[in-house]
């Protein structure tokens, strides 16, 4: 039987469920939330337990309060593999009542797979304040630059970069291949709770139209890069061009 958590009206300030469960046995919880008006919502499940997976799916109410998988209207769904962070993202959802259903889909462990959930109802034009690792770029190297190709739009209105920087070196961010407006913000999770809080948000660019957007850093830490739609849907092309700064160079020297 499912576990039924009612979330009340969901605003943009971020609601989070930590260390929920599922087994074997009792293999899905729902959250029931709704929205006064139209919003763009914002779905992450992270911290999964090693070597299991669960997936989350929302669902927008039929009208009679009670959910149904087969009867819902079906939104939107992520199913990464393994404990990959999942995530959802999606403009424009019309106010009403929603089910997020997180489903176990393996325990590996066989002890129950354990996990983190947050949800938020941001406004047009703002970006995801949640933060699931999308794409793991890992520690970035000056020997090797780094190229993503991907997509924001309705469907998917924001995708998170993790990465990080070691003593002495730098990289230059550039977002461009756009065909309608994207933007970048770079943050700093300074309290590790997934989250976009207040002083999180080092450095942003955004540029109007299909204009590029870059941001440069070079300095040491664990950080989180944000691509993220502000109108329309469009494919983009996302560059780390990395770099050794001059204090290393004196080092070696």
């Amino acid at each position: 039987m499912a576990f039924y958590n009612d979330i009340g009206t969901l605003d943009s300030t971020p609601v989070t469920r930590d260390s929920y469960s599922v087994d074997k046995y009792d293999t899905t919880d729902v959250f029931e939330f709704s929205i006064n008006y139209m919003r763009d919502i914002n779905l992450s499940l992270t911290n999964i337990s090693a070597d299991d997976d669960v997936d989350v799916t929302l669902y927008r109410d039929n009208g009679n309060g009670i959910f149904n998988a087969s009867e819902d209207t079906y939104i939107a769904g992520s199913h990464m593999g393994s404990n990959l962070d999942d995530s959802i993202n999606v403009a424009d959802q019309v106010a009403g009542t929603y089910f997020a259903q997180v489903n176990l889909y393996a325990d590996g462990s066989s002890n129950g797979v354990t996990y983190n959930l947050a949800l938020s109802a941001t406004l047009g034009y703002t970006p995801s304040n949640l933060l699931p690792i999308e794409t793991q770029v890992g520690e970035l190297s000056p020997s090797e630059n780094r190229t993503f190709n991907d997509f924001v739009g309705n469907s998917d209105t924001s995708d998170v970069y993790a990465f990080s920087l070691g003593y002495f070196e730098g990289t230059n961010i550039r977002l461009d291949g756009l065909s309608t407006d994207a933007d970048l913000r770079l943050m700093h999770d300074s309290n590790g709770n997934r989250i976009v809080d207040e002083g999180d948000v080092l450095l942003r660019s955004v540029n109007g139209g299909t204009m590029s957007d870059s941001i440069s850093l070079d300095d040491a830490g664990d950080y989180f890069l944000q691509v993220y739609q502000f109108s329309g849907d469009t494919s983009y092309t996302l560059t780390f061009e990395n770099f050794s700064t001059g204090a290393a160079l004196a080092v070696a020297g």
